[in-house]
């Protein structure tokens, strides 16, 4: 459970974008939070998560991925001892498989499969830092479900 007050306000647009269905609000919450941290100068565990969250908001898969893009970047500065201060149940290699997936999927539907398969060939390299739980077979099966896909464009 998150301890961390701005990870817990980005739980509440999670919430409302995937168990409610309110994809607009979810969007509004996060530009305030994304505005509250300071954009990209802010704490990057927030700025990875926030823009990770804000990517799965947008209507268009270029706005999509500038925010994937942005998290990617952004977690590149955070440290297992933050995501632990934090009370993320997760280490910073666990953070990496969603990241590249996410960046995967897009390129994918830009019609940009170089780049997609590059980002799904570093999402299976670090699948090994994901358990074996809910969200690691999350992730798993979307990097199988985008293998698939990827085979298929070729």
């Amino acid at each position: 459970m998150t301890t961390d007050p701005t990870m817990a306000r980005i739980g509440q647009g999670v919430e409302l974008h995937h168990h409610r269905g309110q994809r607009e609000a979810a969007r509004d919450l996060f530009a305030q939070i994304w505005d509250d941290i300071g954009g990209e100068q802010g704490d990057p565990l927030h700025v990875c998560v926030l823009a990770h969250s804000m990517a799965d908001v947008q209507d268009d898969v270029r706005q999509e991925l500038m925010w994937d893009l942005r998290a990617l970047a952004a977690v590149e500065l955070v440290t297992d001892e933050r995501v632990g201060q934090a009370g993320v149940p997760l280490s910073v290699a666990g953070l990496y498989p969603s990241l590249h997936l996410n960046v995967s999927e897009c390129y994918r539907k830009l019609g940009d499969l170089g780049r997609a398969r590059e980002h799904l060939q570093q999402a299976r390299a670090g699948i090994g830092a994901l358990g074996d739980d809910e969200y690691g077979r999350l992730i798993k099966d979307g990097l199988e479900r985008l293998a698939e896909q990827l085979d298929d464009a070729t």
